[in-house]
C-alpha cells in the first residue's frame, strides 16, 4: 500500500509543481536529486561538474514538467533528461573521443572474474576508461540503451558503439584482474 501511496503523492506533487508550487518542486528535487546526481556522475568524473549538470537537468525537468504524460515512471523520464544533459555537457567540453578500429566482436561475453570489490572501486575503474569507452559502457551496461539508440544519441555508428563496448569490457576485465591480484596479496 505504501507504494501506491507514494505514487499518488508523487503524482500530486507533480501536479502542484506544474503550477509553480515551489514547495512541491523542492520536495521532488530532494526526493530525486541523489539518484539523478549518481546518473550524472556516471558520465562526469568531476563531482562539481556533475552537480552543475544535475541542476541544469532539474531546471529542464521543471521547465518541461507539463510535457510529462504519466506514461512510464517519472524517475525514468528525469533520468533521460539527466543523461542528455550529461552528454551535452561533455560535447561542449569536447570530452568524448571514440577510438575507431576494426576488431572482431565477441557476442558471448562472460564475466569470469570473482571479486569482492566495493561499488566505489568499480566507479573508480569505470572513471579510468577512455571517455568514448566509458560513455558507451555506461549507456549500454548501466542505462540499458541499445546500440542503435547509443549511436543516435552520440552521433556515431552502431559499429563504433559495439566496438567501444567490447573494448571497455575488455579493459575493465584487465583492470579487475589487476585489482584482484593486488588485493589478494594482502589477504593470503
Amino acid at each position: 500500500m505504501k507504494v501506491i501511496q507514494l505514487h499518488k503523492n508523487e503524482s500530486e506533487l507533480i501536479k502542484r509543481a506544474i503550477k509553480n508550487n515551489r514547495e512541491a518542486q523542492r520536495v521532488l528535487f530532494e526526493l530525486h536529486a541523489p539518484k539523478m546526481l549518481s546518473v550524472c556522475r556516471y558520465y562526469i568524473k568531476d563531482l562539481q561538474h556533475a552537480e552543475e549538470v544535475m541542476l541544469n537537468g532539474f531546471f529542464k525537468v521543471f521547465s518541461n514538467l507539463k510535457k510529462f504524460k504519466n506514461e512510464g515512471s517519472f524517475e525514468g523520464w528525469m533520468r533521460r533528461i539527466m543523461i542528455r544533459e550529461s552528454i551535452s555537457f561533455l560535447r561542449q567540453k569536447k570530452d568524448i573521443e571514440f577510438v575507431v578500429e576494426d576488431i572482431e566482436h565477441e557476442n558471448n561475453y562472460t564475466n569470469n572474474i570473482k571479486t569482492d570489490i566495493e561499488v566505489g572501486e568499480i566507479q573508480q575503474l569505470i572513471d579510468t576508461l577512455p571517455d568514448g569507452y566509458k560513455k558507451v559502457f555506461i549507456m549500454y551496461a548501466i542505462e540499458g540503451y541499445k546500440h542503435h539508440e547509443i549511436a543516435n544519441m552520440l552521433n556515431i555508428t552502431e559499429g563504433t558503439s559495439k566496438s567501444q563496448l567490447f573494448k571497455a569490457r575488455k579493459l575493465l576485465q584487465e583492470k579487475l584482474k589487476e585489482l584482484n591480484k593486488t588485493t589478494s596479496y594482502g589477504t593470503k
